[in-house]
C-alpha cells in the first residue's frame, strides 16, 4: 500500500485546501478508518495553525509537546480520529475531534478539567480466558471487565490515559446521540427508537424529526445531557 496521497483524492471529511499543493500526508494504518481520521501533522499545521510547514510541525512533535489521549505522539502520520483528545500542555490547549454538520472532521475546544476523559463506542465484545469480557472499542482499544453489563453500540466514558471506566451510556430510547457518518453526519438528538432488524442488515436508529439511520452511524454522547462540548451550529 502506498504511503503517498494526492490532495485531490484526500477524504472529503478533511477540511484542507485541495488545489494549493499536489501532495498531502497520508495517515498510518491504525484504529480509525481513513475517512474518519487525520494525521497529526495536518492537525497541527492545517487545523490548529500552530506552524506553516511540515518541517516546523515535525519539530513540535519531536519536542514531545503533543499528546493524543494523554500519551505523547512523535510520529507525523499518527491518525487522530473521532473523539480523540489532542492536548498541547505548554500552551494549555485541549481539543476533541468531532464531526460537524457538513460531515467534516473538526476540533472542538475542551473546557479546563475535562480533557482527561473520553467517550468510546463499544463495537463488539468477546469472552476471553477466565470468563472475563473484552470490550472492543471504536478507537482500537480493548478493555477487560469482570462483569458483563455492556452491549454493542453503548458508549463508555473512560479516564485518560488509565482507561478506567467511569460511566456507561446505553444506546436506548431517550439517550443523546450524534450521527457520525452518512447523509445526516453531525446531526444531534435523542434516540426515539432502536429498530431491530431480523436479517444480516444492521439495526436502525430512529431519532428526532423522523431521522432514520443505521446503528453503525450513531454514537451515544450522553444519557440525560451531552457529555461533550458540541461543534458550533449543532442543535439538540
Amino acid at each position: 500500500m502506498s504511503s503517498d496521497m494526492k490532495r485531490l483524492t484526500a477524504p472529503r471529511s478533511w477540511a484542507v485546501p485541495r488545489k494549493k499543493h499536489v501532495w498531502i500526508v497520508k495517515p498510518n494504518p491504525g484504529p480509525h478508518p481513513l475517512d474518519m481520521s487525520m494525521p497529526i501533522l495536518l492537525v497541527i499545521r492545517d487545523m490548529l495553525h500552530l506552524c506553516d510547514t511540515a518541517a516546523e510541525a515535525q519539530r513540535i512533535l519531536s519536542a514531545r509537546q503533543v499528546l493524543v489521549d494523554g500519551r505523547v505522539v512523535t510520529e507525523r502520520r499518527f491518525p487522530v480520529g473521532l473523539m480523540d483528545v489532542v492536548s498541547i500542555p505548554k500552551i494549555n490547549m485541549h481539543m476533541r475531534m468531532l464531526v460537524d454538520r457538513n460531515g467534516r472532521l473538526r476540533l472542538v475546544t475542551i473546557p479546563e478539567g475535562r480533557q482527561n476523559t473520553k467517550l468510546c463506542r463499544i463495537e463488539k465484545k468477546t469472552t476471553v480466558k477466565n470468563g472475563k469480557t473484552q470490550l472492543n472499542l471504536h478507537d482500537g482499544r480493548c478493555i477487560l471487565v469482570e462483569k458483563d453489563s455492556y452491549h454493542s453500540g453503548d458508549s463508555i466514558k473512560i479516564e485518560l490515559p488509565s482507561q478506567k471506566i467511569l460511566e456507561t451510556h446505553k444506546m436506548a430510547k431517550g439517550s443523546f446521540a450524534m450521527v457520525t457518518s452518512g447523509a445526516h453526519a453531525g446531526e444531534i438528538g435523542n434516540i426515539e427508537e432502536v429498530i431491530v432488524t431480523l436479517s444480516s442488515a444492521p439495526n436502525q436508529i430512529k431519532m428526532k424529526d423522523g431521522l432514520l439511520t443505521v446503528k453503525p452511524n450513531v454514537f451515544v454522547i450522553g444519557t440525560k445531557v451531552p457529555e461533550i462540548v458540541l461543534p458550533e451550529g449543532s442543535a439538540l
